[in-house]
C-alpha cells in the first residue's frame, strides 16, 4: 500500500512537468485565525512547481534581511519556517523552494539605493547566497514594488537590469535559479523595466496580472480580466491581461520565460446603490473585511466561495467577459470582482495558446485549501495545472490505519520521549508576542519582537512605506484606506 502511495505521488508530480505551476505563499497568513490560518505544512507540495516564499527584505546596509525571525529561523524557539518550507522538497523532487525579497511593503527606496551603488549590490548578493545556501533555498525572487516608483529614482531602469545580471552570474554559479514577480501596468513597465536585458538574467517573469483595478477607484470593475470590458477608455484599455502579456512579449521578454499571475482572491468594493450593480456602478468605499483576511477592499477565494455558500449572492457572467463578479446586498453592498473555476481554465487555457511558461498564483492560502466549497482541497490550483497540462491530477489514496499490536510484557520499555517547550517571555514595551506586534497608538509603524537570550524581547520597530499603515489584523501593511476602515480599532484616530 504504501508503494501504492509512493507511485500516486510520484505521478501527480510528473503531471507538471508540461508547464510551470508558481505558487507564492504569504507567510504572514500564519498569523490568521480560524479556518483561515494557513502554515508553511498546508502547502500542496504536489501540486506546484515553484513555491515562493514571501517575503524576505532589505537591511539598512544592503544586506538581504529576515523579516519575521521567530517564524522564518530557528533561534530563540523560532519556528523555523525557512526550513519547514524547504523541506516540502522531499514530498516532491521536482519542486523548487525560492525565497522572494521585497513585496509591496518594503516599497522602493532601499532597493533604488542598493542597486545604484555597486558596492551595495555586492553586499546584496553575497548575504542573499549566504542566506539561501543555510536554508536549502534553490533560488531567489525579486519583488523589487517597483523600480522608478514609489520613492524610486529614472535610475532604476537600468540598475534593476545590472542588479538581475549580477545576480543571475552569482546564483548560476552555485546551481540556483532567479525569477521576479513584475507589474501588468503598462505605466509601470514603461518607466520601470528594461525588459530585454532583464529577460537574459531571469529564468521565469511572474507577471502579476491582477489588481488592475480596485477599491481605489470609485466604480466596480474586474481586477483580472482578460479582456478590456466594452466600455473601458482612456488607460483603462491597457488593464487587461491580454494587453499586459502581449506587451511584454513585444517589449522583448521571451513566451517561454512568462507565467501568467492569475489571483486567489478578490477585489472589492461597497455600491453606492443597489439599482447599480454591474461595471462601472458607482462605489466610493472597499467592501468589508472578510472574517479570515481581515482587510477591506479585497476577499480570498476561500472567504467567497464559503459566504456563497452561506449567504444570498448574486454571481454574475458578463457575457462580454471571461470572468465573473458577485455583489450582496445582505452583506452591506459588497461586490467583488474574483475568479472561479471556469475563469481560471479561461486564463490557463490563453497562457497555454501564447506559449507561456505556465501560470503563477498569488497566494496559495486563499485558494480553497480545506476544501470547504468543492470535492477537492486547492480546487482553483488543481483546476489551472489540469487546463494547461491537459492532463489531470489525482487524489492519492488513504493509507488504513497502522495495525495494533499486543506487546509482549517481558521485553523492555521504550525509553520516554522528551518535548522541549519554553514559556513566552513576558510582554514587553511594545511586544506582547514573539512575531509582528502592532502599536495601538500609531499605526504609521509596528514592531518585530525576539526573544533574546536573556529570555526576554529584541524590540525592533519597523516603519510602513507611505501610504500605508500597520494593519493589526492582519499584520501587514496595507494601503491607509483599508486600515482606516477597521471598525473600532484605535488606529482610526491616526489616520
Amino acid at each position: 500500500m504504501r508503494l501504492l502511495l509512493l507511485i500516486a505521488l510520484v505521478a501527480a508530480s510528473l503531471s507538471l512537468a508540461e508547464g510551470v505551476m508558481v505558487c507564492y505563499f504569504g507567510s504572514w497568513a500564519v498569523y490568521r485565525q480560524g479556518l483561515g490560518k494557513f502554515d508553511v505544512e498546508d502547502i500542496d507540495p504536489k501540486i506546484c512547481t515553484h513555491i515562493i516564499f514571501g517575503f524576505a527584505g532589505l537591511a539598512a546596509d544592503s544586506s538581504i534581511r529576515v523579516l519575521d525571525p521567530w517564524n522564518e529561523l530557528c533561534d530563540n524557539y523560532g519556528k523555523c519556517a525557512y526550513d519547514r518550507f524547504t523541506a516540502l522538497k522531499q514530498q516532491n523532487a521536482n519542486l523548487k523552494a525560492i525565497l522572494a525579497v521585497g513585496g509591496w511593503n518594503e516599497g522602493s527606496p532601499k532597493y533604488s539605493k542598493m542597486a545604484a551603488d555597486p558596492t551595495l549590490r555586492s553586499k546584496f548578493i553575497t548575504s542573499s547566497i549566504e542566506l539561501l545556501k543555510a536554508h536549502n533555498f534553490d533560488g531567489l525572487d525579486m519583488d523589487w514594488e517597483y523600480p522608478t516608483q514609489r520613492g524610486g529614482s529614472a535610475e532604476d531602469y537600468e540598475n534593476f537590469a545590472i542588479l538581475l545580471q549580477e545576480l543571475r552570474e552569482a546564483l548560476s554559479a552555485e546551481g540556483m535559479i532567479l525569477t521576479a514577480a513584475v507589474s501588468a501596468g503598462k505605466g509601470t513597465i514603461d518607466l520601470a523595466y528594461n525588459v530585454p536585458e532583464m529577460s537574459k538574467s531571469l529564468d521565469l517573469i511572474n507577471v502579476m496580472a491582477y489588481d488592475m483595478h480596485g477599491a481605489w477607484d470609485d466604480y466596480t470593475h474586474h481586477q483580472s480580466a482578460l479582456y478590456a470590458h466594452p466600455l473601458d477608455e482612456g488607460d483603462n484599455i491597457y488593464l487587461n491581461v491580454d494587453f499586459a502579456i502581449n506587451y511584454w512579449i513585444e517589449k522583448g521578454a521571451r513566451p517561454g520565460q512568462i507565467a501568467l499571475g492569475i489571483p486567489l482572491y478578490g477585489r472589492c468594493w461597497t455600491l453606492a446603490s443597489q439599482q447599480e450593480t454591474g461595471y462601472y456602478a458607482p462605489a466610493h468605499q472597499p467592501g468589508a473585511a472578510g472574517q479570515w483576511t481581515n482587510s477591506p477592499g479585497m476577499l480570498g477565494y476561500n472567504e467567497i466561495c464559503y459566504k456563497q455558500q452561506n449567504q444570498d449572492w448574486a454571481v454574475v457572467n458578463d457575457p462580454a467577459m471571461h470572468e465573473p463578479y458577485a455583489y450582496s446586498f445582505a452583506m452591506n453592498n459588497i461586490w467583488c470582482s474574483y475568479e472561479h473555476e471556469a475563469s481560471v481554465i479561461t486564463k490557463a487555457q490563453y497562457a497555454k495558446s501564447k506559449g507561456l511558461a505556465g501560470t503563477m498564483v498569488w497566494s496559495v492560502e486563499t485558494d480553497d485549501f480545506h476544501g470547504l466549497c468543492h470535492d477537492r482541497k486547492f480546487n482553483l490550483i488543481k483546476t489551472m495545472v489540469e487546463a494547461f497540462t491537459g492532463g489531470s491530477i489525482t487524489e492519492p489514496p488513504t493509507l488504513p490505519p497502522p495495525t495494533t499490536t499486543t506487546r509482549d510484557p517481558n521485553l523492555p520499555t521504550d525509553p520516554p520521549t522528551t518535548t522541549t517547550t519554553y514559556k513566552p517571555p513576558p510582554p514587553g514595551v511594545h511586544c506582547s508576542q514573539p512575531g509582528l506586534n502592532p502599536d495601538p497608538a500609531d499605526c504609521r509603524h509596528y514592531y518585530t519582537c525576539v526573544i533574546n537570550v536573556s529570555g526576554g524581547y529584541d524590540e525592533i520597530e519597523e516603519a510602513c512605506p507611505e501610504g500605508t499603515l500597520f494593519n493589526p489584523e492582519n499584520f501587514v501593511c496595507d494601503w491607509a484606506d483599508s486600515v482606516c476602515h477597521l471598525d473600532g480599532d484605535v488606529c482610526l484616530n491616526n489616520c
